[in-house]
C-alpha cells in the first residue's frame, strides 16, 4: 500500500459499497477494501470517521472521507487529487 491508497468500508450486502469498489476496481488506483461486516474494529473506525453508521466510508489520500458518495462524487475527488 502507498500513501496514495484510498482506503473502503464497507460490507458485501451494501449495494452502494459494490457500487463504489465495482468503480475503483476499473481506475488506475490502488485502494483498500475493509470489510466492517467481518471486523468490529473497522466498524468503530468507520463511524468514528463518518460520525454515522452508513458505508460506504471513501477515505482519501489527503485525509478527506466521503460517505455514501455517487460514481461522481469519487471521481471528481480522484480528479481533484489527481489520481485519475
Amino acid at each position: 500500500m502507498s500513501e496514495q491508497t484510498i482506503r473502503v468500508y464497507g460490507a458485501d450486502w451494501c449495494r452502494d459499497c459494490r457500487r463504489t469498489k465495482q468503480q475503483l476496481d476499473v481506475l488506475p488506483v490502488d485502494y483498500e477494501y475493509i470489510d466492517v461486516e467481518h471486523d468490529d474494529e473497522a466498524a468503530a473506525e468507520a463511524q468514528r470517521i463518518a460520525g454515522r453508521m452508513n458505508i460506504p466510508v471513501v477515505v482519501f489520500p489527503d485525509g478527506a472521507h466521503q460517505v455514501e458518495p455517487s460514481n461522481a462524487e469519487v471521481e471528481a475527488k480522484l480528479r481533484e487529487l489527481a489520481l485519475i
